[in-house]
């Protein structure tokens, strides 16, 4: 199936070009999203006629999605998400709550122009890409975590999972340490039993000689 692009789609082609796709493509998302035309003699030349005028509003959403983009580009998100003490989640973070949390910080992203590729189920920071113009891209971190105080500890470099080995670490250090102690404490012990009995020895020693002499 033909159909002219009134804008710029990735991999496919500049806005005036008629390419050729797969009419569930066509149907499902370029006709659906308005990003082109069947390729009729009438839409072409409709466009022809129109093309100034879209040239203009597609440089005038350019402008404003750099921008957005000058702003938005390596901000960072704090999502809250229940997860197991493994980090997995239980679910998945959405291009919906990707959307939904940069709104709420002041930029305006759709869902539809955030992409997730690979699944974000585990805790930590995930980047995330957001098209806010065919030819404009930003870049978000999400900071996936399970309260604001696990959130601040991601953003620092660590992991719930580097606390939770030193805390263990730490444990096992203090349990080596009482040992120690109580090993150290034993051997004292010892010392003294053994320079008690040493004495008590000598004393009896003394006392045999004693006796033999009277």
């Amino acid at each position: 199936m033909q159909v002219i692009l009134l804008e710029r789609v990735a991999k496919l082609g500049q806005m005036g070009d008629v390419v050729e796709v797969k009419p569930g493509f066509a149907r499902n998302y370029l006709l659906l999203q308005g990003k082109a035309l069947t390729a009729s003699k009438e839409n072409i030349a409709s466009f022809e006629e129109q093309k100034a005028q879209l040239e203009a509003r597609n440089l005038e959403s350019k402008k404003e999605a750099e921008a957005l983009a000058a702003r938005l580009d390596g901000q960072k998100f704090v999502v809250i998400r229940q997860a197991s003490d493994g980090g997995n989640l239980y679910g998945s973070v959405s291009t919906r709550d990707a959307a939904a949390v940069a709104t709420e910080e002041g930029f305006s992203v759709d869902r539809k122009q955030v992409l997730i590729r690979q699944p974000i189920k585990t805790l930590g920071l995930h980047d995330v890409e957001v098209h806010l113009h065919p030819e404009v891209e930003a870049h978000i971190v999400l900071n996936v975590a399970r309260s604001p105080e696990e959130a601040e500890l991601q953003a620092s470099g660590r992991t719930i999972q580097d606390v939770a080995a030193e805390e263990e670490e730490a444990a096992d250090f203090e349990i080596a340490e009482l040992f120690d102690d109580i090993g150290a404490a034993a051997s004292e012990d010892e010392h003294i039993a053994e320079a008690v009995e040493d004495e008590t020895a000598s004393d009896e020693d003394g006392s045999d000689e004693e006796s033999e002499d009277k």
